[in-house]
This record gives structure tokens, C-alpha cells and sequence, in this order.
């Protein structure tokens, strides 16, 4: 599995390391909800990939976490509260509970319709997940 993900990141032009350990993403979870509140989620995520995948970080360390927070021009004071008092732990359990519902055993999963594409996809399988749910391409002139 990691091999695929390697595969798939360097054709992808992703940073991706040698990753050891496998730690458990919740708490990130609940702060890169929290980051996206307050409009700065896509920073803090892309922190948290390189923390995870390209340095083997531990994200349910509260002092990594932190670290990235502050990273994705965040508040320390208020992500730690975040962290503290697990002030979004029941949204994320309700996104765990729609992807249960719904199916979804790994991330990303990519829904159109009936269909659905799992896992890290190159352009072409996207595009033509669209094109089975109806979608229609056209190229640029």
C-alpha cells in the first residue's frame, strides 16, 4: 500500500517519506475542522500532509499540532482550547457517521452518483467518474 501511495505521489510531483509508524489522525481531524472555520483549512491540511507523510509526524501529539497550527497562521491559544476541549469532536463523529452510511472506507473517496473513485486517482480517472455520472467533456480551444 505505501508503495502505491510513493507511486502516486511522485507522479503527482508530491513530496511523500519514509513514513514508519502509522498514528492515529483524530485529533487533526478536529482541527483541521476548526481550521476551516476559520478560513484557513486548506493551509493547515497541506501542513499536516507534509507533518504525516513527508516528515512521519505524529498528529495526535497536542505539540505537533499545535506547531502546524501556528504554521497555517492559526492561533495557538485558541487551537489548543480546540484541542483541550474537544469542541468539535461531535461534527467529525457525524462525518464518520455519513461516510459509514454511505460506504466510505477510505480517504479520499471521490462520490458522483452511484459511482465512486477510491483513493489517490491520476486526472483521468476523475474525469471520466464524471463522464459516468452524466458529465460531458469538452477541450479548450
Amino acid at each position: 500500500m505505501v508503495a502505491g501511495l510513493k507511486h502516486t505521489a511522485a507522479s503527482l510531483g508530491l513530496p511523500f517519506g519514509d513514513r514508519k509508524k502509522t498514528y492515529n489522525s483524530r485529533l487533526a481531524q478536529e482541527l483541521g475542522l476548526w481550521a476551516e472555520q476559520q478560513n484557513r483549512g486548506e493551509a493547515f491540511h497541506r501542513a499536516a500532509f507534509e507533518s504525516y507523510f513527508v516528515r512521519g509526524e505524529n498528529l495526535a501529539d497536542h505539540q505537533v499540532l499545535l506547531r502546524l497550527a501556528v504554521m497555517a497562521d492559526l492561533a495557538e491559544d485558541e487551537a489548543y482550547e480546540v484541542l483541550q476541549t474537544r469542541s468539535h469532536a461531535a461534527e467529525v463523529d457525524a462525518h464518520w457517521q455519513e461516510a459509514y452510511e454511505l460506504g466510505i472506507t477510505a480517504v479520499p473517496t471521490f462520490l458522483m452518483g452511484f459511482n465512486r473513485v477510491v483513493g489517490a486517482q491520476s486526472y483521468e480517472a476523475l474525469a471520466n467518474l464524471v463522464t459516468m455520472a452524466g458529465g460531458v467533456r469538452t477541450t479548450e480551444n
